[in-house]
């Protein structure tokens, strides 16, 4: 039998790539050159820098898929620190059970697809693809969670506030730094997961609701909707760059048709990215066109890209780019979350 240790190893945890360390614009651009997704990577990164030297452009970042545990961390840390990022729309799991897991200090670990899942099993190891994660500190990030909700006034919150006390809590525990959750905190940055139960952070609030009786803490999505479409009423130029697809794609873009709801006028996002490698031709949200978004009114087509590639390929080669470009340097923090929060 296998012991813990074999896939908790260790000498091989995964290491989050420094795209501040390793200068692709001279990669990026003999790719603009070629064919295929490499051209389209090219185009890609500079359609990315126009938005980042557009200072009054605000600039949406979206995390679908599994980012953080594959090495992507710093990628957004560094964005977020250099404000090149005003706002992150995240599935749960990127922010809770990958970022904030390692802001407790847990880890991830390089492993295998080709291993006995009910020996993982067995061992309460989770795996994602060739990474690991420990179960037990999981829960430890679950209870966290519980914890966090426990000391809050019972009432409704949105994602973004919720994750905003969670980097309440990593300072005052000296706790993340170098995270997302930590860095958008301090940065006013605000983080929105549309679907916050579908992490860790479900099962640290089902913990707190059942516990808790009935004056409880819960997590209202339409003050999430509402909060993001007033980050898009006080900018008229807006820019997406997209990892993955699935709601947070969808949730960014719809913010362009709820403010005009509202009764404003909005603009379509001027600029969109989105790194993707699912496919178009059934309909699904994750590998529909930005082209197609404009036919719902929410994406211009001038100055749009679709890559189709892998994430931990495209995005280290597109941000560093950007970063030693060095058109971020004008920008300032925006710091939405002051606005949010008034």
């Amino acid at each position: 039998m296998a012991e813990r240790t074999d896939f908790l190893n260790p000498d091989m945890l995964v290491e989050h790539i420094d795209i501040t360390k390793i200068n692709t614009i001279p990669l990026v651009e003999a790719m603009g050159k070629m064919a295929f997704q490499s051209r389209n990577l090219h185009r890609a990164a500079t359609i990315f820098d126009m938005a980042v030297s557009d200072v009054n452009c605000c600039n949406y970042l979206t995390l679908a898929g599994s980012l953080v545990s594959a090495g992507l961390k710093k990628v957004v840390v560094d964005l977020l620190e250099n404000n090149m990022v005003d706002a992150i729309v995240s599935t749960g799991a990127n922010i809770v059970d990958q970022d904030f897991l390692e802001a407790l200090g847990f880890k991830h670990y390089q492993g295998t697809p080709f291993v006995d899942d009910n020996d993982l099993r067995d061992l309460m190891i989770d795996r994602i693809y060739d990474t690991y994660i420990d179960e037990e500190d999981l829960r430890v990030c679950d209870m966290t969670i519980a914890e966090i909700a426990n000391n809050l006034p019972p009432r409704p919150y949105s994602s973004r506030e919720f994750i905003v006390e969670m980097g309440k809590w990593l300072v005052a525990n000296n706790k993340g730094q170098g995270s997302i959750i930590r860095t958008a905190y301090e940065k006013g940055v605000p983080i929105f997961c549309p679907a916050f139960s579908d992490c860790s952070a479900g099962f640290g609030l089902v913990h707190h609701q059942y516990f808790r009786g009935n004056e409880v803490v819960s997590i209202d999505s339409a003050k999430d909707f509402l909060e993001l479409t007033k980050t898009k009423i006080e900018v008229k130029t807006s820019s997406l760059f997209m990892l993955g697809g699935g709601v947070p794609k969808n949730f960014i873009q719809d913010v362009v048709v709820a403010a005009e709801v509202l009764g404003f006028d909005a603009e379509m996002h001027k600029y969109a990215v989105q790194i993707t490698v699912a496919d178009e031709r059934d309909g699904g949200l994750s590998g529909s066109t930005l082209k197609e978004a404009s036919s719902w009114g929410k994406v211009e087509t001038t100055y749009e890209q679709m890559v189709f590639s892998e994430a931990t390929i495209a995005v280290p080669l597109i941000a560093s780019y950007v970063y030693h470009k060095g058109n971020w340097r004008s920008r300032t923090e925006r710091r939405f979350n002051d606005m949010l929060d008034k």
